[in-house]
């Protein structure tokens, strides 16, 4: 079983910046999917990035340019750093990871960003 934690969520100003943080209980080494997603107020979840072993990264349109994922194997954890933030980047952010055909979610951080 994987434990996920994410934090550095917050409220932050439209063009501000936030790094989030997912912690894994163990080693993410053998993880071949790295995702975060995020869920605004009476939407569906929704893909933002992932990053997969080979370090292959992909973002949804709405986020290039603005959002970078990574992953620090020996810390055991996945950063998404975002950028030019928008009001519309509001939302429930959360980090997924895919072992060995197993989905762990983290509980989730909330970004606020206001206009």
């Amino acid at each position: 079983q994987v434990q996920l934690v994410e934090s550095g969520g917050g409220l932050v100003q439209a063009g501000g910046s936030l790094r989030l943080s997912c912690a894994a209980s163990t080693s993410i080494f053998s993880a071949r999917f790295m995702r975060w997603y995020r869920q605004a107020p009476g939407k569906q979840r929704e893909w933002v990035a992932y990053i997969r072993d080979g370090g292959v990264t992909n973002y949804r349109d709405s986020v290039k340019g603005r959002f970078t994922i990574s992953r620090d194997n020996a810390k055991n954890t996945i950063d998404l750093q975002l950028n030019s933030l928008k009001p519309e980047d509001t939302a429930v952010y959360y980090c997924n990871v895919l072992i060995s055909a197993n989905d762990y979610w983290g509980q989730g951080t909330q970004v606020t960003v206001s206009s």
